[in-house]
């Protein structure tokens, strides 16, 4: 018998939740589900750029289930790209904390307002204030 799932910690839902090929209509489209604990380790690990450990522990989960969702949600994109199917980012046992999406004025990227030094929040990716 395998271990229960516990619930998984997630920064923030996406904007925009489906995605398709151009010019295909949706209706004939094959559709595959990415989940929202799958997304946020895309984004964590690919997006932000953090270590599996590190996204592990933002996760409350362990590296090695960190890794086997990435390694799942890197086979469904990969799958979606390919075969040109629609993705479809929904559901999983998550907890959202919503968190503010900064943007900074140097990088012009978005990153968290939960990743921040001391009380200066600091851009992830250019590493200024």
């Amino acid at each position: 018998m395998s271990r229960p799932k516990c619930c998984r910690n997630v920064g923030c839902a996406p904007d925009k939740n489906y995605f398709k090929p151009r010019g295909i209509p949706a209706s004939i489209l094959e559709e595959v589900i990415l989940t929202l604990d799958e997304f946020e380790a895309i984004r964590l690990a690919d997006f932000e750029g953090l270590y599996q450990e590190d996204g592990a522990k933002k996760m409350n989960i362990s590296r090695q289930t960190f890794g086997r969702i990435i390694e799942t949600a890197h086979k469904k994109i990969a799958d979606v790209l390919i075969n040109g199917k629609a993705l479809k980012i929904e559901g999983g046992d998550v907890s959202i904390e919503e968190t503010k999406r900064l943007r900074c004025p140097r990088c012009n990227r978005e990153y968290d307002s939960s990743i921040s030094s001391g009380n200066a929040f600091v851009c992830p990716h250019c590493r200024k204030q």
